[in-house]
């Protein structure tokens, strides 16, 4: 593993990487907290995403969510940091979203702004965060895979507060637009890059612990560990791009002025490329890729294609953020990527630090995803 993955190497990183965005502060403040923001929103989603996936395995069993917990739990430790990271954003709130004070119109093209006038008042919102994060941190606790019934609970309560977190982070960046699927695209999206994340760490540090079986084994064996997390990755791929898709199609197919809103600055601006490029590279591709076995039983090859994803999020949640706020502004291609850097390098550090790469007798019942 490469040394910049272990602290306090990565540190340095993540510090030079803060010191690199920091200038932004002064020359663009709205570009700045925004990628802040699709930042944030990238790591939270992917903790939160390969816990909610853990938590399926609970409920279901399996050698794949063996393997997959071994990244998962430890990234989940690093929850309450990536909380605190949310407060800087409230010395930008002005700056990022229209009813903080970004756009002194934003009810004009509401009807009736009572509902949005309450739900977005400072105490209120600042409330309701604080409500998130405690729901996040108690669900993220290892005391909840005890038991099935918390197991459930807590995806319960993921899909609830997930829902509502897109509505106060990414949908309300657009002044009275609403879409009852941006929750799902969201989750989605975060259950994808966790999974990602995950394999790629334990599919590059310990692709002995799980052997794949001869390439033509003389006794029928059970499929490899690696090809259920390829097939894994395979189903929040469609998933991700079938919701994403659905939401599209039902907009442009009622094509009126205040649905459009959100679209109209990611398809008139060059933010278009990003969507064709997230269409072609973070669904075409790696669903053509993960449909063949050999990509799937290798862990290099799995490793690789993981990370791909990882990082394809990351342009994902830039795509949902940024263009609402300025989507002209260039600053954006190089702020979103330091500023990832400088949130999750340190945390993903110290999961590479703990990992143990050992093979161990996995007394699991091997059933296969």
């Amino acid at each position: 593993m490469r040394a910049w993955l272990r602290p306090p190497l990565a540190d340095l990183v993540a510090l030079a990487a803060v010191a690199g965005a920091l200038p932004a502060l002064w020359i663009a403040p709205s570009m700045f907290f925004a990628s802040w923001l699709a930042a944030w929103w990238f790591w939270i989603g992917v903790v939160l995403g390969g816990l909610a996936t853990t938590w399926i395995h609970a409920l279901t069993g399996g050698r794949w969510g063996e393997a997959l917990r071994l990244a998962t739990l430890p990234l989940a430790r690093g929850l309450p940091w990536l909380l605190l990271l949310f407060l800087p954003l409230a010395a930008g709130m002005a700056r990022v979203f229209p009813w903080a004070g970004r756009d002194p119109m934003w009810t004009h093209e509401i009807d009736q702004p009572g509902l949005q006038l309450a739900w977005f008042a400072p105490w209120a919102f600042w409330g309701r965060m604080a409500v998130y994060a405690l729901v996040w941190w108690a669900a993220s606790r290892p005391a909840t895979l005890a038991r099935k019934g918390r197991v459930a609970a807590a995806l319960i309560l993921h899909l609830a507060v997930g829902t509502l977190a897109s509505v106060d982070l990414v949908m309300s960046l657009v002044p009275g637009w609403h879409s009852t699927a941006t929750g799902f695209v969201n989750l989605a999206g975060g259950a994808l890059g966790g999974s990602a994340l995950a394999i790629a760490i334990v599919a590059r540090l310990a692709p002995e612990r799980f052997p794949p079986p001869a390439p033509r084994p003389a006794i029928k064996v059970d499929p490899p560990v690696w090809r259920d997390l390829g097939n894994l990755l395979l189903m929040w791929v469609m998933l991700w791009a079938y919701v994403a898709f659905v939401e599209f199609l039902i907009i442009w197919a009622e094509d009126l002025p205040r649905e459009i809103a959100w679209f109209v600055p990611r398809l008139d601006t060059g933010w278009a490329g990003v969507g064709i490029g997230l269409a072609a590279l973070q669904f075409g591709l790696p669903q053509l890729s993960l449909l063949w076995r050999a990509n799937k039983d290798d862990p290099r090859r799995l490793a690789r294609q993981a990370t791909w994803l990882c990082a394809g999020q990351l342009a994902n949640c830039a795509w949902l953020v940024v263009p609402s706020i300025d989507a002209h502004g260039w600053l954006a291609w190089w702020l979103v990527p330091l500023l990832a850097i400088a949130m999750g390098l340190p945390l993903v550090a110290r999961v590479v630090r703990g990992f143990d790469p050992a093979p161990v007798v996995d007394e699991v019942e091997a059933v296969h995803a």
